[in-house]
């Protein structure tokens, strides 16, 4: 998985208002979990661009002013109501032999048959939570869709793998074709179509005998 270094310092101060002055200055507070014990730190607030807005998951590395040097991923996050200037974040540590848990995107490969015939895709789920060792976890997860006909679903079940775990039912619809009216008014012309062509080949066939039957009064 992708990794962004984020450089920062540990904070001297915590509480309300030294969070207040860290935000003033374009700087977020931040604790990263999952040591021996919390370590609150601060990091300039563009730092996080591309960590924060954007569908791709990364885990991070957190650089300290200190010489501390430590694998995480993104916990929490807070966003300001009436701006969405980011408040706080929460980061948990990574160990090699430590599974964790992540939301992971999903991506769609191929064109659905069922589209193509009129129906209309219904991407359910767009990101999955899975548990893994650190050096498991997918960039993203691959489903393909070149075989999704109208009605047709793909669940979590249908894309299970060796290397990680989905934190959802096997029965999790992840993306399907739901019927549409031209789809099924599609179908009904091709149901005819085929009727007609019966018929006119039953037709055919009727007439191919009573002129050998003619031929042979003959």
């Amino acid at each position: 998985m992708q990794s962004i270094t984020i450089k920062g310092s540990k904070r001297e101060s915590v509480g309300k208002k030294a969070s207040k002055a860290l935000r003033n200055a374009e700087m977020v507070p931040c604790v990263l979990y999952g040591g021996d014990a919390p370590i609150h730190f601060m990091a300039e607030e563009k730092s996080f661009k591309s960590l924060v807005y954007t569908a791709n998951a990364h885990t991070v590395v957190i650089e300290l002013n200190d010489g501390g040097r430590f694998e995480a991923v993104l916990q929490d996050i807070q966003f300001h109501p009436v701006t969405d200037k980011i408040l706080h974040i929460d980061f948990y540590q990574l160990f090699e032999d430590k599974p964790v848990t992540m939301n992971i995107p999903v991506k769609l490969n191929g064109n659905a048959p069922g589209v193509m015939n009129g129906g209309r895709l219904m991407f359910r789920n767009r990101k999955l939570t899975v548990k893994a060792l650190p050096a498991n976890l997918p960039d993203v997860i691959n489903v393909d869709i070149s075989k999704l006909r109208i009605g047709g679903t793909i669940s979590v079940g249908d894309v299970l793998s060796e290397e990680y775990t989905f934190m959802h039912p096997d029965n999790t619809s992840i993306v399907q074709v739901k019927t549409s009216r031209n789809a099924v008014e599609e179908e009904e012309e091709t149901a005819e179509g085929a009727e007609g062509a019966a018929e006119g080949a039953e037709g055919a066939a009727e007439g191919a005998a009573a002129e050998e039957t003619s031929e042979a009064a003959e």
